[in-house]
């Protein structure tokens, strides 16, 4: 997790503030004859509604410091108290299973407040602690609850969200199909990504050359099988950018880091680059920029 520490920004998203619409009224007699039955039929007609105008979020110190280094603080999106979610998000923006979680925040445009993991952020790094013992990040705190595991963050997170953006598919097979390209990213291509990463942030007489040989292989392997798997497709379950593009976005951007893809699997590099070119995950990897010194392996100069 030392390759992810470094600062702590708290950005609190605010809902929109709502606008009061004046309503003119004939006079003073005509409202006084107005019964309770009429005002119900109003509400129901949709005449006391008001509508929703956003208004900036107020950003603390820390964030703006952030934002001069180079990382970015996304606003909260207009919309209406009633369907805003009150969100903590506790991780790190080099972080890959954070960037898989952050892609889907910004992919459903949901409004929560920023909690970096850091060496010099006690308080959070505290809360995060208390609540998840096994301090694995990303955490997502949604009121009382807590959620982890970057696969069950989105997941919630389609829950909560207006159906006019699925990252789960609503037909029960092609869901069935991301989640298991979801499962593929994370566990053939994210976890032998780790062992390399990790590997080269021990000292050099505890490294385990046969445990990264192994997972070079496993990459090798990953590798030719999404490239036969891509075959017709645009993004990783079909048509649709789901769940599996969410994981499959990080997993291959550091992929390519620790173990370069081969030019040859040309529908790996060509999905590799339409992933960069989504405005969520690019987001994602802009607001990373800055802790590439972090990167143990040395992060090249592209992407």
């Amino acid at each position: 997790m030392c390759m992810y520490a470094c600062a702590y920004v708290c950005v609190r998203m605010r809902a929109p503030a709502r606008a009061v619409r004046a309503v003119r009224v004939a006079g003073a007699a005509r409202m006084r004859r107005r019964s309770a039955m009429g005002r119900r039929a109003m509400v129901r007609r949709g005449g006391g509604r008001r509508p929703s105008f956003g208004r900036p979020p107020i950003a603390c110190e820390p964030a703006r410091a952030a934002v001069a280094c180079g990382v970015r603080v996304s606003r909260a999106p207009r919309q209406s108290r009633r369907n805003t979610m009150s969100l903590k998000f506790y991780g790190h923006p080099f972080s890959l299973y954070c960037q898989k979680v952050l892609i889907a925040l910004y992919e459903y445009d949901v409004p929560f407040e920023w909690c970096l993991l850091a060496g010099d952020t006690p308080q959070a790094s505290a809360e995060f602690a208390a609540r998840w013992p096994l301090k694995h990040m990303p955490m997502l705190v949604d009121g009382e609850r807590t959620i982890v595991e970057s696969t069950i963050l989105i997941e919630y997170l389609g829950l909560r969200r207006p159906a006019s953006v699925r990252l789960v598919p609503a037909d029960a097979g092609v869901a069935l199909d991301a989640r298991m390209m979801d499962r593929f990213f994370d566990c053939y291509v994210s976890t032998p990504v780790q062992k390399i990463v990790f590997d080269a942030l021990r000292p050099q007489a505890e490294r385990d050359a046969r445990g990264v040989a192994d997972a070079r292989r496993m990459l090798d392997t990953s590798y030719a099988w999404l490239e036969r798997t891509l075959d017709g497709r645009d993004w990783a379950a079909g048509g649709a950018f789901t769940l599996a593009d969410c994981a499959a976005a990080p997993s291959l951007f550091y992929a390519d880091w620790a173990h370069p893809i081969d030019p040859a699997l040309q529908r790996v590099t060509a999905y590799r680059e339409r992933l960069l070119a989504r405005p969520s995950f690019a987001r994602a990897v802009d607001e990373a920029r800055p802790y590439r010194h972090l990167f143990p392996l040395g992060a090249p100069e592209r992407d």
